[in-house]
């Protein structure tokens, strides 16, 4: 049977979250993560559902897209589909045709796991790669040392200083309560923790929030942020351990976190925390 594609309703954005959730594996290249699409859902379920696309065969989920904007699909497969040719050819057929609604005409950028067969069909139909990010992992089978911070599990009660914590760390940022509160309303959440890192003084520093795929998997931090006025102190290195030590106690075997190469400092930060970096992976660009 061929494989179907379709946009998800709301009430099956939770069959996309646990497929997502089993597929995660630290066998497996860094790939989309239920952490992903829990971060996005501060926008809010209607939004969160539009900006994802399924692949099904026989009624199973075959593979999951992520429109992390417009013009960017972030996208993972099955395990045992990583190199299924009939599946690769799909997708990138589905890539290329802006009336399937997938991607539009033009200048598109696709993610795609280090060793996909969808690789290779999208180099066939002139896609070329472009941006290089760098995964990191730390292993959570040793005990994770203290942060040196003090470190508090947000709930609703602290969401307006998590909230303020991230639009200090990252410009542009209009992150809010209502925001939180529409992320923590979705299935990924149940799995997740926002953490506030604070000083010996007392100051909010640092946040991360951490995304648990279920005991004996990979964990992942998205996003984290140093306070603007607390930057160069090394509380960056500090909230990712405290993010690890976090993930460890939810029984994730390892976390992990995604960067650009180009930023050289975030990378540096994360090894300092005890991050080891793997193989870099590559975007690919459809120019036209």
């Amino acid at each position: 049977m061929d494989f179907e594609l379709n946009t998800p309703r709301t009430d099956e954005l939770g069959d996309a979250v646990a497929a997502l959730r089993s597929w995660q594996s630290d066998d497996a290249p860094l790939q989309l993560h239920p952490g992903d699409l829990g971060w996005y859902w501060q926008l809010g379920v209607e939004k969160t559902a539009a900006s994802v696309r399924i692949w099904r065969r026989d009624g199973e989920i075959a593979a999951v897209g992520f429109l992390d904007g417009p013009d960017v699909l972030r996208l993972t497969t099955a395990p045992d589909l990583l190199h299924d040719e009939a599946l690769a050819r799909r997708i990138a057929a589905d890539l290329d045709d802006p009336e399937r609604g997938v991607l539009p005409a033009g200048k598109v950028n696709a993610e795609v796991p280090n060793g996909a067969a969808l690789h290779e069909q999208l180099a066939e139909t002139g896609w070329d790669t472009d941006e290089a990010w760098t995964p990191l992992r730390r292993d959570l089978t040793a005990p994770v040392e203290d942060s040196g911070l003090r470190i508090a599990v947000v709930g609703p009660e602290q969401a307006e200083l998590r909230a303020a914590l991230q639009r200090s760390a990252f410009e542009g940022s209009t992150f809010s309560v209502e925001r939180w509160q529409a992320m923590a309303s979705g299935p990924a959440y149940a799995d997740a923790r926002c953490l506030i890192g604070f000083d010996e003084n007392g100051d909010a520093v640092a946040t991360a929030t951490v995304w648990s795929a279920g005991p004996g998997r990979p964990g992942l931090i998205e996003p984290m942020g140093v306070h603007a006025d607390h930057r160069g102190r090394g509380h960056g290195k500090a909230i990712c351990v405290a993010a690890a030590a976090v993930l460890q106690e939810l029984g994730s075997s390892s976390v992990m976190v995604c960067t650009p190469s180009s930023l050289t400092g975030a990378v540096a930060t994360y090894r300092s925390a005890g991050f080891a970096p793997l193989p870099e992976r590559f975007d690919r660009h459809r120019a036209a």
